[in-house]
């Protein structure tokens, strides 16, 4: 079980946590729990690291903003004693979740499961302090953005769970955003290949990374509201799904910016020299389009990156405008990605036109398109996003009855 910071934010929400901790635990389940820092904690605890040193020791930084969690880990773990629970908290060293050396995002590479195997089989509730391990050099490691996700997922593989409950502030993840689309039906189950794209193209409901080593380790993940008592979403392997929809959900991503380099020499070595400097300073680049003009000599290139890397991307780009020889730069903030995500489309034809015919009686331009096997995306202007989602959602036959 984990509950994020929303879920403790304060002791009467650790309470509410502790209860279905114990709820679980006297049903006669093994539980070990993971928990977060309570909301804003972290944030506190990086300005203090922020203002104390400016180019701090990633060490250090990682001792100060880790003990958030273990705050929360032993409130829990006391909570839970008071209604009668055996519990007691671990910090990420003390099991030992082993983590490789990069201070600030480390990866975990092992848990020894031994410890807390023999704990919980004795009836004894794990709670675990989350986003944390220890490195090669005994000194404590976070684990970076969604750390307290990956912690849970993690373990789940160690201790070979039955299953793994993210309690969020959401009961499941939706066929698109309910603010947008007030039809949106909740998933009863997801398979972890699709909750992947939809993590990545823009649903906040789990964090990419935690999906990503769930369907490594054939971890089920649930998603369940830590507030109300509602049935939430199963994300599992594909074979586990008998009713298999083809799209499943609607996701998109605000976070996009669109660059356009206009007659770029049509050559070897031409994609190398844009991408390659946009590589070395850390811009990462999405979908690709190239269009070659009439004579067959030069060609439009055309690509996306996230909102943030947008003026280091452009900046990059003319500092090697003699490299690449392009006529114009253009720069387009305004646009949004919006894609299509489903298993069945592996097996059914027709999902492409569906989008596109959908959004041309829109009246919605589409300017670049990028495809898997799983998942169609296109990039339009952003003043478009809520009707292209109410729209697709309708033409794929997702709203609720």
């Amino acid at each position: 079980m984990k509950f994020g910071g929303t879920s403790v934010a304060d002791l009467d929400r650790i309470e509410n946590a502790a209860r279905r901790v114990a709820r679980e635990a006297e049903a006669g389940n093994e539980v070990a729990v993971v928990v977060s820092a309570m909301a804003g904690v972290t944030n506190q605890l990086v300005s203090y690291v922020d203002q104390t040193s400016r180019i701090y020791d990633a060490r250090e930084y990682d001792a100060v903003v880790s003990s958030g969690e273990q705050v929360t880990a032993g409130l829990m773990a006391l909570r839970l004693q008071e209604m009668g629970i055996s519990a007691r908290s671990w910090q990420g060293w003390q099991i030992p979740i082993r983590t490789n050396e990069v201070h600030g995002k480390a990866r975990i590479e092992e848990i020894p499961a031994d410890n807390l195997d023999d704990r919980l089989s004795q009836g004894e509730v794990a709670i675990v302090a989350g986003f944390q391990g220890i490195s090669p050099r005994n000194r404590i490691a976070t684990l970076g953005r969604g750390g307290s996700d990956t912690t849970a997922v993690a373990l789940a593989a160690a201790l070979n769970a039955d299953r793994c409950d993210i309690y969020t502030d959401v009961d499941g993840v939706y066929t698109t955003d309910p603010r947008i689309v007030p039809r949106a039906r909740k998933i009863e189950k997801i398979s972890h290949e699709e909750m992947l794209e939809m993590a990545s193209l823009g649903a906040k409901v789990l964090q990419t990374r935690c999906v990503e080593l769930a369907m490594n380790h054939g971890v089920r993940l649930q998603v369940l509201s830590s507030f109300e008592d509602l049935p939430g979403t199963l994300v599992v392997d594909e074979d586990e799904i008998v009713e298999q929809q083809v799209v499943s959900g609607i996701a998109y991503s605000r976070d996009e910016a669109k660059i356009t380099l206009i007659r770029v020499a049509d050559k070897p070595g031409i994609a190398a020299a844009i991408f390659g400097p946009l590589s070395d300073a850390a811009v990462n680049v999405d979908m690709i389009v190239q269009s070659v003009s009439p004579d067959g000599e030069r060609t439009d290139m055309t690509f996306t990156v996230t909102k943030t890397d947008l003026d280091r991307a452009v900046e990059t780009l003319k500092a090697h405008a003699d490299e690449i020889e392009y006529d114009q730069l253009l720069a387009d903030a305004n646009v949004v990605k919006v894609s299509v995500i489903g298993v069945g489309m592996r097996s059914h034809t027709g999902v492409a036109q569906t989008m596109f015919q959908t959004l041309s009686d829109k009246g919605i331009n589409i300017q670049v398109i990028s495809t898997s096997e799983i998942k169609i995306s296109t990039l339009i202007s952003e003043d478009y996003t809520e009707l292209a989602i109410r729209a697709l959602h309708t033409a794929y036959g997702l709203d609720a009855e």
